[in-house]
Order: C-alpha cells, then structure tokens, then sequence
C-alpha cells in the first residue's frame, strides 16, 4: 500500500511539475512513477506491489471483455424472436475468505450483465447467483470460479 501511495505521489508531483491536467498525462506521470518505484526497489523493501498492479491491470481488461460478452449476448437474447434464456439460481462454494474478497467478487458478478448475487449463506462459503442462462450450473459455477474469484483472491491476499 505504501507503494501504491509513492505512485500516486510521485504522478501528483508530475503533472504539478508539467502543468498539464489531463488524464494522459496523469497517466504517463503513474507510469514514470511506477518505472522509478520499479528502481528503488531495494529501499521499499519487500512489497507486493509490482507484480500485483500488472495484475490488476490485466485483470481489469479481462473483465472489461467479460462484461463486453455479456452485454452481447443479453442483447442478442433480447432482439432475436428466440429466447435463448434459461435463468436459474446456482451455488456457488466460495474459496474467497475475507469480507473484502466476498464483498468484491458479488459486486463484480452482480456488475455483468445477466447474473446477479442473491445472498451469502450464513457459514460465508456459499454464494447464490442468478443467472440468465444456465442450461449447466456446472459450468456457469466454472466461470466465475476461473474468471473471477481467482483473480479476486490473488489480487486481495
């Protein structure tokens, strides 16, 4: 965390220095800061920080193509005279353990579209998910398993 925040401080000191205000520029003052954090390594100490922020990254793109295909095949459920819905509520067995974990992962299912978080059960290991197309509850438990909840685990231990 205390990385993350030189970051931020050192992206702050950038554009203040520069005098331009705009995201790109805020953006490359994150990324000289990063690259100079990336130098001064030894004296941070050990710090998870530059293998997680990649992560996150990523991370962030892959869900940004999760909610693309989502949203596509939603609207294709909607506009074709077929419906290919066959909406169902799984169960899904948590390997998330903190507040945060859980807390994080049902936002983000509940933020694509066509499922979304019901309820936690009260031993906090299973999640309820309603999805608009479960013709395998297996597979849907699947996809949020590899898609999400291991990301979400990585990034937040």
């Amino acid at each position: 965390m205390r990385a993350l925040l030189l970051n931020v401080m050192l992206m702050i000191l950038w554009v203040a220095s520069t005098g331009v205000f705009t995201y790109g520029n805020s953006a490359l003052g994150f990324l000289i800061g990063y690259v100079v954090l990336w130098w001064l390594r030894p004296l941070l100490g050990a710090t998870a920080y530059f293998r997680k922020l990649p992560m996150a990254l990523w991370f962030g793109l892959l869900f940004m193509w999760e909610v693309l295909q989502s949203n596509l095949r939603v609207a294709w459920d909607v506009i074709t005279p077929r419906s290919f819905r066959q909406p169902g509520i799984v169960a899904v067995p948590l390997d998330a353990e903190t507040d945060l974990q859980i807390a994080v992962l049902a936002n983000l299912i509940t933020l694509t579209p066509g499922s979304l978080c019901l309820d936690l059960s009260e031993d906090r290991r299973t999640l309820y998910v309603h999805a608009m197309f479960v013709s395998e509850p297996e597979q849907v438990r699947r996809e949020i398993k590899q898609r999400l909840e291991r990301w979400v685990v990585e990034l937040l231990r």
